[in-house]
């Protein structure tokens, strides 16, 4: 187990660095402090091959190409203050109204004009340990950023360990009542971007999703899968579903376990390379996207090309609109509480 650090350049003044995490087994994390962004995830197939799994860049500047900022697909990056979009970028919390920028059409998304996917993290701490080495980055979001009230302490864990877990704990305190889901936005390609994912093969322990309006936001109806393309509560292969949804998924599924418990929530296998990813989540729900707006001329460095239908994500998180959804649950931290939610992603070939 090792954890190797180095500068890769600035932002704003700010040294960005790059961590490698890396475990016995040939896994290999890399994560830059701009933005908590994962930028690679190298596995062994069942061959024994490696490759890099995940959309990402190798260098600083590919995230800050023009065709990257106009197509802003958030590869890898951590999300907040608050994931997924908020409905006419209006909320109500201890009876006063915030309107906060509304950046994908009239909604907010991702925590508007510069959230925390723009910022660079601190570096808490590093460690190398028998079983794992950790990564914990912090920031901290000063009342009235982008419109969201409270002073907002952030702090998150990546833990990359010999079972081949990388576990993301995310903790974050408030002094004033205010929305938060905080998520990781990382692409994954198990076939390591040979071809699209529509043969990969998807599981999720859900039985409904939330039913967007007009402009792609939830305002409370819920939908069964039992019957529908949107059904995976058995193992389904993606492509499966696209004679019926041909713009592939961008579903809020809410999960069956109890919320705050860690659970088993999403299984994704891909028969060509025998690679499987695990999800595990305390959190209440996944959106589960397939890439539908990814720019066909995002490439790694390497050549690598990114695009339409060519990742997924599995982005857990609260519900989208959650302050203005009566049923959503946490949605809002108050004063007093901490905020506590880990999502695992296990990763094995055979």
């Amino acid at each position: 187990m090792k954890i190797q650090q180095e500068t890769i350049g600035e932002f704003e003044g700010q040294a960005v660095q790059r961590f490698t995490l890396q475990n016995d087994n040939r896994v290999t994390m890399k994560v830059i402090t701009y933005g908590g962004t994962v930028t690679s995830i190298t596995t062994p197939d069942k061959h024994g091959k490696i490759d890099d799994i995940v959309c990402g860049f190798d260098t600083l500047e590919g995230y800050f190409a023009d065709e990257y900022k106009t197509n802003s697909p958030y590869f890898g990056c951590l999300v907040g203050r608050y994931a997924a979009r908020i409905k006419d970028g209006k909320f109500t919390v201890d009876g006063k109204t915030h309107q906060v920028a509304t950046n994908d059409g009239p909604n907010h998304l991702h925590g508007g004009i510069k959230g925390f996917d723009k910022r660079v993290w601190n570096v808490e701490v590093t460690s190398e340990e028998s079983d794992a080495v950790a990564l914990i980055l912090s920031l901290e979001s000063e009342d009235g950023e982008e419109s969201f009230p409270g002073h907002l302490k952030v702090t998150v864990e990546y833990r990359l360990t010999n079972d081949n877990e990388i576990r993301i704990h995310y903790q974050a305190t408030t002094d004033k009542a205010t929305p938060v889901s905080l998520t990781n936005h990382t692409y994954f390609n198990l076939n390591g971007f040979q071809d699209k994912v529509l043969d990969h093969v998807v599981q999720l322990e859900s039985d409904r999703y939330l039913v967007p309006d007009e402009t792609n936001v939830p305002v409370g109806e819920e939908q069964t899968v039992t019957g529908t393309a949107a059904d995976f509560r058995q193992p389904k292969r993606i492509g499966d579903a696209f004679d019926e949804l041909p713009l592939g998924f961008e579903h809020y599924y809410a999960f069956n376990k109890p919320v705050g418990t860690l659970g088993k929530v999403a299984e994704v296998t891909e028969p060509t390379s025998g690679r499987r990813l695990e999800v595990l989540s305390t959190e209440p729900g996944t959106l589960f996207y397939t890439g539908r707006y990814t720019s066909d001329n995002l490439r790694r460095e390497s050549g690598a090309q990114f695009g339409q239908f060519r990742a997924f994500c599995i982005e857990t998180s609260k519900y989208p609109n959650g302050p203005n959804l009566e049923a959503a649950p946490k949605s809002v931290l108050e004063p007093g509480e901490t905020y506590d939610d880990t999502t695992v992603y296990k990763l094995s070939w055979a």
